[in-house]
This record gives structure tokens, sequence and C-alpha cells, in this order.
């Protein structure tokens, strides 16, 4: 069915909006506008509930706002949509588009598509297709297969189809939809299927049966080509929180850096409408993980060499006085116009202190008293709070001195990654200012976590027991963003990061004292001081910025290197003993002699984080390879 183009084309559109909190963000609008110029009416099916704003916000573009139960997820929206016009009414229309919430756009206007499509003959069709799989992950679809299908995210049908009594009986039988499984199993992926089985005719608008050996599913993973070389209108929103390992098990990681860069260098949409979205309902590491948030900055060479008439200041706090000469050398990274404050527990310190800083070069210096009750934490949020606001950028450091494991030298070591990551020299604090610039929705840069000697085990478990007290905290001081227990804080460990003072506002607005925090001597862990210290990174995502980790160049040659040697370590262990049918057990565990990462996971006693069959896995290796038992 070829649409006629010598008469006004009748074409009406059922959105499906669902957010948790009911707030429509403005990407919403925005392409709910641009739908408008290309349709008669617009009808949005909203599953659970609007806040009168976003309901507002709404009623501005689409001419019918229905707010139903959630239930049936976009499936029974579309159903109670339809059957809310009534089969009658819609046969008056040309064609009825089925259109939900999790693809931003348009990149192109949608103008552009409606008028090619209108040429095709098609019963119905779709923006894009996903090519199937051979078996069926949900265990929902009846053929016990992903058939080639299009993508539910968008789907125009044709008066011809409409009309039908296949169509009609289809969605009148439309069975309960209870899962996100069952909304793939029981409508996407069979709804082509089922209608070509009918004899009815579809086609996609962006065609890619060319990449079928590229990938099942090129929206997601050959994005940047459809978007860039095919004029994709739209993307998926999942591009940039979808399970990491689905885009690893087929890429190095790429596509949805690849396409942000494409879209934010080349196009006119304006990406504050993808972040305003994501960092306000997902998860920072899924972000960061997607978009590669780490910066390699030189320690040599200044990016820019334009002069930033940017306020900055240095916050330390030094409580072991002997170390004080060791903070200083990275201090004098700081630019000369820059404000240095000192924060320390006595008099004495102080006057310490300011002997030692005599000889830096600084546009203001200050020494702060502060308790000795909250350690680094207080004296940024007591100590600090007063002059903070002065300032665009701020770095936080601290003489940092871990001492709860034996030799030294692996506390010292973590001290000399958090300082080397954010004052490694002058030309590098420049190029992180010149990040900050450069990026406005960047609020927070820190290193990355401890990894070495005792630290190995902090991979994976980097809440430690601090979960449950970092999300109360949250709560109190009215902090929302997304946590979950089995995703990383993307958080500074070790206290010592760069940020933006907006992006830290909600802990610096709160009226802390002393007494909020523990007595010394403190705990290693599980005390509101672990807890402020993850949730520095959910604070900036709640005021809209996101985190990211920075490294040094030559720092980070030594970081790729251990990380290197502890994955190949852990293929050894994996591959080793899963092989052991090929070279026999007894090699897969000569293989694995001395092996570090299997020596330091049993050394860290982390047991109690542990699944219980994982932990008697690692054991019986370890074991076997020491012959204890």
């Amino acid at each position: 069915m070829i649409l006629n183009q010598k008469k006004a084309i009748k074409r009406m559109a059922i959105y499906f909006f669902y957010d948790k909190d009911g707030i429509v963000d403005n990407y919403v609008p925005f392409l709910l506008n641009d739908l408008k110029k290309n349709v008669s009416e617009i009808m949005v099916v909203c599953n659970g509930k609007l806040t009168p704003e976003s309901r507002s916000k709404l009623e501005k573009v689409a001419d019918k706002v229905f707010v139903r139960e959630n239930k049936g997820f976009d499936v029974w929206a579309y159903k109670e949509g339809l059957a809310l016009y009534g089969w009658d009414k819609l046969e008056t229309y040309d064609e009825v588009i089925l259109m939900n919430f999790t693809i931003y756009g348009p990149l192109y206007p949608f103008k552009e598509m409606f008028d090619i499509m209108d040429q095709r003959d098609v019963d119905f069709w779709g923006i894009t297709k996903h090519h199937g799989f051979p078996f069926d992950p949900f265990g929902t679809i009846p053929c016990g297969y992903i058939p080639e299908h299009i993508q539910s995210s968008f789907i125009g049908v044709r008066n011809k189809m409409l009309r039908s009594m296949e169509f009609q009986k289809y969605w009148d039988n439309m069975p309960s939809v209870n899962s996100y499984g069952e909304a793939i199993g029981k409508h996407e992926a069979i709804f082509t299927k089922t209608f070509e089985n009918y004899g009815f005719r579809s086609d996609v608008y962006i065609q890619t049966d060319d990449l079928k050996k590229m990938t099942h599913y090129p929206l997601m993973l050959e994005s940047l080509e459809l978007v860039k070389n095919r004029r994709c209108p739209a993307i998926k929103r999942k591009s940039f929180t979808n399970e990491y390992y689905e885009f690893l098990n087929c890429t190095l990681g790429e596509p949805t850096l690849e396409l942000y860069d494409y879209i934010n260098s080349h196009l006119d949409y304006d990406v504050n409408l993808i972040w305003d979205n994501l960092l306000r309902v997902e998860n920072m590491a899924d972000i960061k993980n997607r978009m590669h948030f780490n910066y390699v900055l030189s320690e040599n060479y200044i990016y820019n060499k334009n002069v930033i008439n940017k306020k900055i200041a240095l916050f330390l706090h030094i409580y072991s006085i002997e170390l004080a000469d060791y903070c200083l050398q990275y201090a004098k990274s700081m630019p000369e116009t820059a404000d240095v404050y000192v924060t320390t527990n006595t008099e004495k310190k102080i006057e310490a202190i300011q002997k030692v800083f005599a000889e830096l070069k600084c546009h203001q210096f200050k020494t702060i008293l502060v308790e000795n009750r909250g350690r680094d934490v207080s004296a940024l949020l007591i100590g600090c709070k007063p002059y903070v606001n002065q300032y665009d950028y701020v770095c936080f450091a601290h003489d940092k001195k871990t001492k709860q494991f034996e030799p030294y030298t692996i506390g010292k070591s973590f001290s000399y990654k958090c300082f080397e990551n954010i004052l490694a020299s002058p030309q590098y604090v420049e190029n992180v200012i010149n990040t900050f610039e450069q990026e406005p929705r960047l609020g927070l840069m820190m290193p990355p976590p401890p990894n070495h000697a005792a630290f190995y085990g902090v991979y994976g478990t980097e809440w430690a027991n601090n979960y449950e007290n970092t999300k109360k905290l949250a709560e109190k001081l009215h902090i929302h963003s997304n946590m979950d227990h089995m995703k990383e804080p993307i958080a500074p460990l070790g206290t010592m990061f760069w940020f933006r003072p907006q992006a830290l506002a909600s802990l610096f607005d709160y009226d802390w004292k002393y007494e909020d925090f523990p007595k010394e001597p403190n705990g290693n862990d599980g005390t509101i001081l672990h807890a402020v210290e993850r949730l520095y990174g959910f604070t900036s995502q709640s005021q809209g910025y996101y985190s990211a980790w920075v490294m040094s160049d030559h720092f980070a040659r030594m970081e790729i290197t251990n990380l290197h040697f502890m994955l190949r370590e852990y293929s050894m262990v994996v591959y080793g003993v899963i092989g052991q049918h090929q070279w026999g057990f007894a090699q897969a565990i000569d293989n694995l002699k001395g092996c570090l990462s299997v020596k330091l996971i049993i050394k860290n006693k982390i047991k109690q984080r542990c699944p219980k069959g994982l932990w008697n896995f690692v054991k019986k290796i370890h074991y076997t390879i020491h012959g204890i038992r």
C-alpha cells in the first residue's frame, strides 16, 4: 500500500512512555514536536504516573494523554491505546504509528523518513530491524528462536492492515505480559513474522541486510554506520546503559563512544537532552563504561596553551606532619594563580605547615584549624566549606598514610597513585583544568581504584561493607541517583580528586557537625567516612554531572601493565582449569603455580564477599597449588 500524496495523509501516533518517578525529560517533547509535523494526532500512553509538570509538558505537544496502571509494558499500553480509539475510528487513518520512549531523536528530521516510506508499497514498516538469533534467550518465544523482526520502538501500520481481522484479533486476544522477556516473546520478536505469514508486506527505512554478518543488532553495534552513512534518525537509549558484556562480546566496546562523538561534533541534536535523562535515571558505572570516561593526560605537554581565567583552589588536609614536605612537592603543581588551603588539627602543626609551605608560590595561602574527628572528610565538608563556592574548580588531597597493611610500601604506593593522578605536574594540572573546560558535564575526576598488593580484592568489591550506609546517607541528604549493589560506585576510593563545586552542592549544603563523624580511633570500613567517600560520585550525578577516572600518561604506563598482568593470571586460572580435559589436571595446576591473583584472593580473606560456589572453587585451586588443607 503506497500512501496517496495527492491528498493529506491522515496519520496517528500512539507514543508509549514510562518513568518510575513520572518525570518527562526534555528529549521526549523534542522528539514529539518533530513527529507532530508528520502526523495528524498524537496520543501519549503512560504506564504508572506523571508529575503535574510532566503532564503539562506532554499536553503541550500531544492531543491526548492517558495514564494507566503500570502493567503489561509497552505491549498493553499499545493495546489499551488502540482500544481507546476503537477499531471503527482507527480504520479512518491512513497509518497508525506505535512508538515508545526508548529512543533518542530525531537526529535528522522525521520528514525525510516519512517522505521516503510513504512511497514504499508496504502494509507495515519500521525504522530498523533486528536480524534475529537462532535461539530464544528468554524462553518466551513460541517458535523457539528470535526471528528477524522490525524493532518495536517504532512500527507504522497502514490502513489495509489496520482494517484486517488478523490485526484486530492480534490485539484483542493479546495475553497478559508480566516481564520484559514476555514483552519480547509475545510481541516484539513475533510481530513481524506473524503478519508476514498472514501475507502482509513489511520493510524498514534503514536497510541493514548487508550487515547481517557484522551483527544481529545493527542499531546497537553498528550505530555509527547507521547514523553517519544511512541517516538513521533515532538511536537506542540503552546504547548508553546496556550490559557491557553485550558490547565486549562482539566489539572492543567502541560503538557508543564513537556514536556520541559523531552526534556531538557533526549533528545539530543537543546532547544535553541525552545527559539530562541518563544522569537522572541510570547507573553511573554503566554510563562510565559505555562512554569510557577515562582521561589520560600528559605530565609534560599542555594541550591548550590559552591561559584560562578561572578561579582554582587546592584544599589539602595534613594530619601527619612528617608528610608536610611530601605534600608540598605535589602542591607545587598548582598554578601560581591558585589559592591553597591547608587544614590540620593543632596550632603547633599549623606553625610547622606554614614554615614548610613558605616557599610555595600561589595567589593566596591559608591554614585552617579543624577538629580531629572525621579526618579528611570533615576537613573538606566543614573546614573548607566557607571557601568552596568561590572557585570554578577545586582539587582535594590529603596526606594519605595507610598503615593497616604491611609492608608499609603498600600504603605508600596507594598514596603515590592518588597524588600522581591529581597533581603530577604543573602541565598536568593545566590539562585537568582544560578537560573540565572542554567537558561541561564533567563534575568529578579521580584516580582509578587501588588494585595492587593487599588492595587487589577491591576490584569487584568496591562497596565493601558500605552499600547500606551509603544509601541511607543519600536518602538523608536527598541525593537521588541510581545505586546498585551489583554495580561499582564511581567514587574516589582514597578521597583525592578534582571537582566542580556545583557538582557537590548537595554535600556542601548540608549542615555538617563534627559530631556526625566517629571519634578516633576510627574503623577501617563501614563508617560514615566510607559512605561519604562512595557518595561523592552519586552526588555529582544527582547534580547533573558525570564522573570520570583520570591518569597521568606516566602512571597509565604502570596501570596498563598491572591490569594486563592481573587479567592474564585470571585467564590462566579459568582456562587452565576448564581445559584440564585437554592437558590433564596436573599440567593445569603447573600452569597456576605462583599465581599472584589466587594467593592474594586467599590472603585478603574475601570469602565473605564471594558466592559460596566461587569461594570453594578458588580454595580448591589454592590448596592444590600449595599443598595445604
